[in-house]
């Protein structure tokens, strides 16, 4: 069987009639549909068709639909497979114990087909962003960072993307530890979504490349109060990080492989800016390297920095208040 490029659901009800229906409508929808009778025939097809999304009836004959929810879970290979159980009892019991056993969802029949697909549709949506969220400052990873760029440049109104990192990251992980870093990174991951909320609407976008890079998308009039709000908050919430006697000589004490303490300045942040009214960008990615490049340059100024790209000349600008 070849499962066409589409999101792929599974159907599970020994309701022949029903099953097909199901099916019928969601490809009328869009979706490719594969059907099991059983919750067993169901865990086979599970595991070589690895399939976006299970609906699956709740009574059953053998393993009934919580007993099949349950093994799904338990099977590291399927555990994140979302599921929407489907039941013909309308208790809240019911309900609880079919959310309780692992369902992502509940739907009771009868049920109107427009439900069942608008309840898919938000499931597989919350499902694919919770898979590209980082897991340690829940922002969106690498691919939804580059639909926010496609969609900004579509609509062809002025945007900026900012790169962000924390300088000097790699002597906290040294001095203090991995998990004293990942605070350091969730801090500046919440001091750029507060920033986003003081720059106003439209919404600015927080993405999170990953480790201590991030990225910013907003208007370009949405830069400077952005960021100066992120680095000011950033630079507040990184003091009361470090160890209180780091924080108030204003530096580190790491040791060499050779023994010798070196001194290291405390973490900055350093942001470089892309605008989209500097060059025409063929691809989302080309955005990024230039915010990236702008970021070098950030990096090789004194403290936090911001350096934006304008329209080519590459002259870096400080924050406000330098």
């Amino acid at each position: 069987m070849t499962v066409p490029d589409r999101d792929l659901v599974i159907v599970v009800d020994d309701d022949e009639d029903i099953a097909r229906f199901i099916q019928v409508n969601l490809e009328m929808d869009g979706f490719a549909v594969i059907v099991a009778s059983d919750g067993a025939e169901a865990l086979g097809l599970i595991v070589e068709y690895r399939p976006d999304l299970a609906v699956v009836d709740l009574m059953m004959p053998g393993m009934d639909g919580l007993d099949l929810t349950r093994r799904i879970r338990a099977n590291p290979a399927t555990s994140a497979l979302p599921v929407i159980m489907l039941t013909a009892k309308g208790l809240s019991v019911d309900k609880v114990v079919g959310l309780t056993a692992g369902a992502d969802d509940y739907l009771v029949k009868p049920f109107d087909t427009t439900e069942l697909v608008a309840r898919i549709r938000s499931t597989l949506r919350r499902t694919k962003e919770f898979r590209e969220s980082s897991p340690l400052t829940g922002l969106p990873g690498n691919n939804r960072i580059l639909q926010e760029i496609t969609y900004r440049s579509a609509r062809l109104e002025p945007f900026a993307v900012g790169h962000v990192d924390i300088d000097r990251f790699k002597t906290v992980n040294d001095v203090y530890g991995f998990a004293r870093g990942d605070e350091f990174i969730a801090a500046l991951a919440s001091c750029l979504q507060d920033a986003a909320v003081v720059a106003g609407a439209p919404p600015a976008f927080i993405g999170h490349v990953g480790g201590d890079d991030f990225v910013i998308v907003c208007t370009p009039d949405q830069v400077r109060p952005l960021t100066s709000y992120a680095v000011n908050a950033f630079e507040r919430g990184a003091d009361a990080l470090s160890d209180p006697r780091d924080a108030e000589r204003g530096y580190l004490e790491v040791t060499d492989r050779k023994g010798v303490v070196q001194r290291s300045a405390l973490v900055t942040v350093s942001i470089g800016v892309a605008l989209s009214t500097s060059r025409h960008f063929q691809d989302p990615r080309e955005v990024i390297a230039a915010a990236t490049e702008m970021k070098s340059v950030a990096k090789s100024q004194p403290g936090s920095y911001v350096a934006i790209d304008r329209r080519g000349d590459h002259i870096p600008e400080p924050r406000e208040g330098d």
